[in-house]
């Protein structure tokens, strides 16, 4: 193995095997890093040999799809232990998503500086500037920072499009934007144009499953979150994927279904406002108002500006029904 990575000039490798039984097929694979022999994620596929070539193509949209975020996840933390002064634009991009990952606003903060560093010092560094463009969009609708402190993100996802019009991550951002701004058919196309560009990325299934979910098409929107979840099982954006459904459910008016969604965000990523906000909705919707109006003091301690106003220039639903909706449910809640 280290010989290959020596021969390669790779830091990583994706090593497996195939073995046949009659008409089964067992394939493994395992993402390795050739230099300390330390293994960051493996999987074995048993199928029936049937159509061989489609099995070829299944195997290998579920292969691209699981490391891409064990790989920026094992470089984000190898970046972590160096200084950011010794760090290239990717590495300085894999730090940044290892904070982004954690949903909280101190991790937002912390994840921001590597991304403004890394643009800095490469300024047509594409995915720098996709994800920094994402992350305050973000972070708005979260309520971490003021609207008018988000407004570049559109400009980062403009630039990082015309930099590299073929890498997601701009897509993704100028996607958010537009929902954020009410702009239903440019949002959703942007997110299917990240997902046309790397359909075997999760993160850009997802980011179609949030479009689609607050424009009230839930049954596609669960269906690009359970696709993300397929391609991606132990993502660490898995709080992400499921949120997407939490959602949906939510506008299609299924409150115990979005209620166990939003549970299992919380309890993966905790400092997730959009999930806590949602989670008390659904209380309330459900008549569990006392557990809600509990829960909206929590809400309020952390995010002191959240109103129905602020909701309703905040959070994206695209339309009148749909935040009506929602509304409803926090004001059942208490809030005004």
């Amino acid at each position: 193995m280290k010989q290959v990575s020596r021969e390669l000039g790779v830091r990583y490798v994706l090593e497996g095997s195939v073995r046949r039984a009659g008409s089964r097929l067992r394939i493994t694979a395992q993402l390795v890093d050739a230099t300390s022999g330390e293994h960051h994620w493996a999987e074995r596929y048993d199928r029936e040999v049937g159509d061989i070539f489609a099995v070829q193509d299944e195997i290998t949209r579920s292969v691209a799809g699981a490391i891409e975020p064990h790989l920026l996840a094992a470089e984000g933390l190898r970046a972590l232990s160096r200084s950011a002064s010794d760090l290239g634009a990717w590495e300085l991009v894999a730090r940044a998503q290892t904070h982004a990952w954690r949903m909280t606003r101190s991790d937002f903060e912390l994840g921001v500086e590597p991304l403004e560093r890394a643009i800095k010092n490469y300024p047509d560094y594409a995915p720098a500037r996709g994800l920094l463009g994402f992350g305050l969009v973000f972070a708005v609708h979260m309520g971490w920072i003021e609207r008018e402190q988000g407004l570049p993100g559109r400009e980062h996802a403009v630039r990082a499009i015309a930099l590299d019009e073929r890498h997601p991550w701009g897509h993704i951002a100028l996607g958010y934007w537009a929902m954020m701004e009410f702009q239903t058919a440019q949002s959703i196309a942007a997110f299917r144009r990240a997902v046309d560009l790397n359909p075997n990325s999760a993160t850009a299934r997802s980011s179609l499953s949030h479009g689609l979910a607050f424009a009230g098409q839930d049954r596609e929107a669960i269906e690009q979150a359970e696709e993300a979840i397929r391609l991606s099982p132990l993502d660490p954006e898995m709080a992400r994927f499921v949120a997407g459904m939490a959602i949906a459910h939510y506008t299609a008016g299924r409150y115990e279904e979005s209620l166990r969604c939003c549970n299992e965000v919380v309890r993966l990523r905790p400092g997730r406002q959009g999930a806590q906000r949602m989670r008390c909705a659904n209380l309330a919707q459900l008549g569990r108002i006392e557990e809600a109006r509990a829960l909206l003091e929590k809400i309020r301690a952390e995010h002191p500006q959240v109103s129905i106003a602020w909701i309703r220039a905040n959070v994206p639903y695209q339309t009148p029904e749909l935040m009506d909706r929602f509304i409803d449910g926090m004001r059942k809640a208490g809030l005004q």
